[in-house]
């Protein structure tokens, strides 16, 4: 292997075969890039490899990992972002779509999981702010601003 060949594997189970609606910015994006992709074939010619990969070379060969990670950690440094494996940003979007309301058992189906406690454990990564709600929980007890419900819990009392 050694960044030279490009492996191909089957999904690790069956929830990974699956089907998934592209977001509009995702389609407008794919869109161009499929429009790019055909002035270079004509550009090429015979030359041009119809490998049947979205994401490939001038001649439609295969890109291999260091090829993808290259250009995304370029992408990061021109805009200060911490450098991250491409991997791992995975787990950062199931996070965003957490945080933003997404279902656990959406998140499963999107991430290709048989079982919701996968994607929870092992993609879905609370951030410091993410605890914020729980912070300001703490903070509302302190501060004797408690709501009614909370006036009736008294904590650390056995008898209530």
């Amino acid at each position: 292997m050694g960044n030279k060949t490009v492996v191909e594997k089957d999904t690790k189970s069956l929830a990974g075969e699956r089907e998934l609606p592209l977001p509009d910015l995702v389609k407008v994006a794919l869109t161009r890039f499929h429009a790019m992709q055909m002035a270079e074939r004509r550009a090429a010619g015979e030359r041009y490899e119809a490998s049947g990969y979205i994401v490939v070379d001038e001649l439609g060969g295969v890109l291999n990992g260091r090829q993808l990670r290259e250009p995304a950690y370029k992408v990061m440094t021109e805009n200060a972002l911490r450098r991250v494996r491409l991997y791992d940003a995975r787990a950062s979007c199931f996070t965003y779509l957490a945080n933003n309301g997404v279902p656990p058992h959406l998140l499963a189906r999107w991430a290709g999981h048989s079982k919701v406690e996968t994607t929870q454990r092992w993609y879905v990564k609370p951030d410091v702010e993410d605890l914020r709600p729980a912070a300001d929980a703490w903070g509302g007890l302190a501060s004797g601003a408690a709501s009614a419900h909370e006036e009736n819990v008294r904590c650390g009392s056995v008898g209530g």
